[in-house]
């Protein structure tokens, strides 16, 4: 591992507005983590993530440390070292925001329901390394025993997939359908009473393309006005262009319906835990593995949907996503309802991130106890 790719130990200290934060919340998501980490092996390695084994001294602690703020300060000061891989006074680090959508829908089409979300089909594979350099993705269906890649968003909304019985509940209009693909959950308000949850079930393979970079690019909606907000009021001014603008995204995500243990919490995320509104963090699972604890220093926008406070707290990582890549990226979850959808549609700032890591392991990645950084995050 080359020495500028190589994470550096930085105190304690040295994160802006540490001492002063409340760690007790990411100590409780930290123990949901806990019970997935130590249930088996990692299936997923990442790059700076290390072996279940390096976690299961931290994840016994938290077991037993009381739900106080004092307690949960020193369980992660106890345990744990921050790394970073961010240059001193440089806020490089990009950071976006997710929520669980809200539509209404009917568990039997009509012609007002006439937009399904999906379960996984069962023709949807994950390929062997093999198969996947052949067919150029990770996932796809086989064809007479040849790996290709899975049907397309136009595709599947064209009929690929009719009559398999596959439709879980009708929505009203194809971008509901699209952001609660894009988000990865969903809270359906049925007409028939009550509240379907879909999470997450399984992605077509398909690459992922922003659909508002397109509007950008075409000059349709200014850069520094871009938001989910903003391309969906575009979508709704532009009914005969909508369709074609979302088949650019070749991606398409499928659902399963889920019983939520707890109701003051999300949808379960990629580490299969319910997340938790503004301590939940959505990394590239490449580098980091699911459960890090993350401290982030950001800005996020406020609850009116004007302007934007600073946000200086420690989150846990429990997610991913398609669009979530590189080593400091992050994708906060802001909960469910109307005003998470207005602050996470406007979130997108540059910030530091630095990941705390059991001791043993951030001294083994950081190349021994002398790699540390006197970092100080511009503001």
């Amino acid at each position: 591992m080359g020495a500028a790719n190589r994470p550096h130990l930085m105190p304690f200290s040295a994160l802006p507005g540490w001492t002063q934060a409340d760690h007790r919340a990411a100590l409780q998501a930290f123990r949901r983590s806990c019970k997935v980490m130590m249930r088996e092996p990692f299936r997923k390695r990442s790059r700076f993530g290390g072996q279940r084994g390096d976690w299961r001294a931290a994840c016994r602690a938290a077991m037993h440390t009381p739900d106080s703020r004092p307690a949960a300060r020193a369980f992660f000061e106890r345990h744990f070292l921050p790394v970073t891989l961010q240059r001193p006074g440089r806020p490089s680090g990009l950071f976006t925001g997710y929520y669980e959508p809200e539509a209404e829908g009917a568990l039997k089409p009509d012609a007002t329901y006439r937009f399904p979300l999906l379960a996984r089909p069962a023709d949807l594979v994950a390929f062997t390394p093999a198969e996947a350099r052949i067919a150029g993705t990770r996932y796809g269906r086989r064809v007479n025993g040849r790996p290709v890649p899975y049907f397309t968003r136009r595709e599947i909304e064209s009929g690929a997939l009719k009559d398999r019985g596959l439709e879980i509940v009708w929505l009203k209009s194809p971008a509901d359908a699209f952001f609660i693909q894009v988000q990865g959950s969903g809270r359906i308000r049925l007409r028939e009473g009550g509240v379907l949850r879909l999470s997450y079930a399984a992605k077509s393979g398909r690459p992922y393309t922003p659909i508002g970079r397109i509007l950008v690019e075409r000059g349709e909606i200014p850069k520094e006005r871009m938001s989910m907000q903003a391309i969906r009021s575009w979508l709704a001014r532009h009914p005969d262009k909508a369709r074609e603008l979302l088949w650019r995204n070749e991606s398409y995500v499928f659902f399963r319906v889920v019983e939520l243990p707890d109701p003051r919490l999300g949808a379960f995320g990629a580490q299969g835990v319910q997340l938790a509104p503004m301590v939940s963090l959505a990394v590239d699972w490449r580098y980091w593995a699911y459960g890090s604890p993350v401290w982030l220093d950001t800005r996020v926008p406020d609850t009116d949907g004007a302007g934007e406070r600073p946000f200086r707290r420690l989150m846990v990582a429990q997610d991913t996503g398609s669009a979530i890549r590189g080593a400091v990226r992050g994708d906060i979850y802001f909960g469910f309802g109307e005003v998470a959808g207005r602050r996470a549609g406007r979130m997108r700032a540059p910030g530091f991130m630095a990941v705390l890591l059991p001791t043993r392991l951030a001294r083994r990645l950081a190349g021994g106890s002398r790699n540390r950084t006197n970092f100080s995050p511009a503001r």
